[in-house]
């Protein structure tokens, strides 16, 4: 955890506080994760609460990474976690956690303006790989592998026993999991290496505490130090002055991992960062000076990479937001910004698929948007919208919705009635399209019927436009509470 105030502009660190919990351990041969592991992330969720006690929601952000991202179970844990701590979690993907760890990084550390950045971020149960140029934070490669301190001990050094082949079983594994992306890598001629977070912080401290002042990893001193290790029998025999009891017990696996990725990649040297993930997640909450939400920027490239008409998407979302500003004139119920915000890019984005085909268009992009890195958004916020392009259009299954944790069922309902009229109205592809011909009205009885007030001048002009809503009224029909209707004035 990590607590900063914003003065002037200037990021002030506050308070800092680190548990390692190991969640990874309790994780089955299904992925399923154990209950004593979930209680020893709940107490820790619970000491935390009591130091976020009276912070506003807005100026906090909780986020998950591996093991909850694959952990089949990981609804019971976000069940419990809520009972506890009153602020929702985020579970990021793999992609993700590499963008906001080489962010924290690259924020913190000082280097020259053409240098070719490498980040790596070795993790419980997965390990992360950013590269980026020059002074821009956004990287141009990011990577994760499922291969951790936590995860390899368990596979490889089950008995905490350490012998050369173990190791060398541990550090091939690792340099096959980065296999395809080797030669990538060492076409950026990486000239500033860094390494963040527990495993490479202790290699870091181990070379200090051996009289290596500056301790940065070369080559001989990775292999120096790995000699030196192998000389032990067991995980707790390795003598250190800075290796904790506790991080002895993932220590081995990681010095492996490690080690298969720095000598895979031919670096030359490695420095560490105390910066990482959390401060990367920080720069964001408080968005950092001049810092332009991410999300944006992927919704653009994505635009740009699938040739969408630029023009026709663009009013389809003032469409959007001009039907949804009514709708919130006649409501009661709050919907955030953060969802407001996912309705925007559902329909900046919801012709990605054509790329593919028009026929089934609402699941061909979908499905990209589903399996594609998109970065600045977490797990649920990509799932939204991907959810929200499914069904812009044809029939609606609300059983086959997932579940999110983060939003609101009513929300996501509210939110896609509105975007299914304004991508309908825009059939025509009339890029001089009055608005002012429409007006959404909100029955009293329920939010989610709804009338759509039409100019008549507009229907003359437009005819097919009522055959679209009639189709579109039977789809409603069909939806539980969900009702349309037409008036033409």
């Amino acid at each position: 955890m990590i607590i900063s105030r914003n003065i002037d502009g200037a990021r002030q660190i506050i308070y800092k506080h680190k548990k390692n919990v190991h969640l990874a351990t309790g994780l089955n041969e299904y992925n399923e994760l154990s209950q004593s592991s979930i209680n020893r992330g709940i107490e820790c969720l619970a000491l935390f609460a009591e130091r976020l006690n009276g912070f506003p929601a807005e100026n906090v952000r909780i986020v998950a990474t591996y093991t909850l991202r694959i952990a089949i179970n990981r609804l019971k844990f976000l069940n419990e976690a809520a009972k506890v701590l009153p602020y929702p979690i985020e579970i990021i993907s793999g992609q993700e956690e590499a963008r906001l760890i080489y962010l924290g990084t690259m924020t913190a550390e000082s280097t020259n303006e053409n240098d070719s950045k490498f980040v790596v971020d070795i993790g419980g149960g997965s390990t992360e790989i950013a590269i980026g140029k020059g002074n821009d934070l956004k990287p141009i490669l990011v990577a994760s592998r499922p291969m951790g301190c936590v995860t390899y001990t368990k596979q490889f050094f089950p008995q905490k026993k350490i012998d050369y082949h173990s190791f060398q079983q541990a550090k091939l594994a690792a340099e096959q999991q980065i296999e395809n992306l080797i030669n990538l890598i060492k076409k950026q001629n990486i000239s500033a290496a860094f390494g963040t977070s527990g495993t490479i912080k202790s290699i870091y401290k181990i070379l200090l505490d051996i009289g290596v002042s500056d301790g940065i990893i070369t080559p001989k001193r990775l292999d120096d130090l790995i000699s030196y290790v192998l000389e032990f029998n067991d995980f707790h025999e390795i003598d250190f002055p800075s290796l904790s009891e506790e991080r002895k017990n993932v220590f081995v696996s990681g010095l492996a991992i490690f080690s298969g990725v720095f000598n895979a990649l031919g670096l030359e040297e490695l420095q560490f960062s105390p910066s990482a993930l959390r401060e990367g997640v920080l720069y964001e909450l408080i968005d950092g000076p001049n810092y332009r939400d991410i999300r944006q920027t992927t919704a653009e490239s994505l635009s740009q990479h699938y040739n969408i008409d630029e023009r026709h998407a663009k009013q389809i979302v003032k469409t959007a937001k001009y039907l949804f500003s009514q709708w919130k004139a006649q409501s009661s119920m709050i919907i955030p910004q953060s969802v407001e915000s996912i309705l925007y890019w559902a329909a900046q984005l919801h012709e990605v698929g054509l790329k593919i085909n028009f026929s089934s268009i609402h699941k061909h992009s979908s499905y990209i948007l589903k399996n594609s890195n998109l970065p600045g958004f977490n797990e649920e916020q990509q799932l939204l919208l991907s959810t929200l392009v499914r069904y812009h259009r044809k029939s609606i299954n609300i059983e086959e919705f997932p579940y999110f944790s983060l939003f609101e069922f009513k929300h996501i309902m509210a939110i896609l009635q509105v975007l299914r009229l304004s991508i309908l109205i825009n059939n025509q592809r009339n890029t001089d399209l009055d608005l002012n011909a429409f007006q959404l009205i909100l029955s009293k009885e329920k939010s989610t019927k709804v009338t759509l007030t039409i100019n008549k001048q507009f229907v003359e002009n437009n005819r097919l436009i009522l055959l679209d809503l009639e189709q579109e009224k039977k789809y409603w029909k069909a939806v539980n509470d969900w009702k349309l209707s037409i008036d033409i004035f």
